[in-house]
């Protein structure tokens, strides 16, 4: 089983955006590098092997055709609950529809919830202070990934099991 989500990237001037935020070192602040910087359209949990063609199969069917919706950061840094500070993204709501359609009768949904994009900048415990910092930029993705997370402590991975095209 490999724990999978179905996400977009960020182009590369939103990866210098961000990159360029101040990230003032805390005890138990961890600070996520630019390879996972990723906004999920669904998390799809544990997932078994056998199902990553049929995932392919009904994402490629659901996004045939899908405009590239355009993608806006920010407008600042937001910290979640104290342990988490992410980047708030909005214009992912219908993709994120499509994929849930495309794909919950192969992977049932078993928490729902309304959807929220974001991309995650830290996790730990994070300061109040570090909250709030400005952000802002807008992008229109040409691909939708299934991402496998095959990282390890301390070393982030990952990986793209198939992209689609949208736009």
């Amino acid at each position: 089983m490999t724990r999978l989500s179905i996400a977009v990237r960020p182009s590369q001037a939103v990866v210098e955006r961000i990159a360029a935020l101040p990230r003032p070192p805390h005890p138990g602040l961890h600070w996520s590098e630019p390879e996972r910087w990723i906004v999920k359209l669904r998390p799809l949990g544990h997932v078994p092997e056998h199902l990553v063609g049929p995932l392919g199969d009904a994402l490629a069917a659901a996004l045939d055709g899908a405009p590239a919706p355009e993608c806006v950061l920010g407008p600042v840094t937001v910290r979640g609950s104290g342990q988490w500070l992410y980047a708030p993204v909005d214009g992912l709501d219908e993709l994120s529809d499509e994929v849930f359609a495309a794909t919950e009768h192969l992977v049932p949904v078993t928490h729902p919830q309304p959807y929220r994009g974001f991309l995650v900048l830290a996790t730990g415990r994070v300061p109040a202070e570090v909250g709030g910092a400005p952000v802002e930029g807008t992008w229109r993705p040409d691909e939708v990934a299934l991402v496998a997370d095959r990282s390890a402590p301390g070393r982030p991975r990952l990986v793209d099991l198939l992209t689609l095209p949208v736009g």
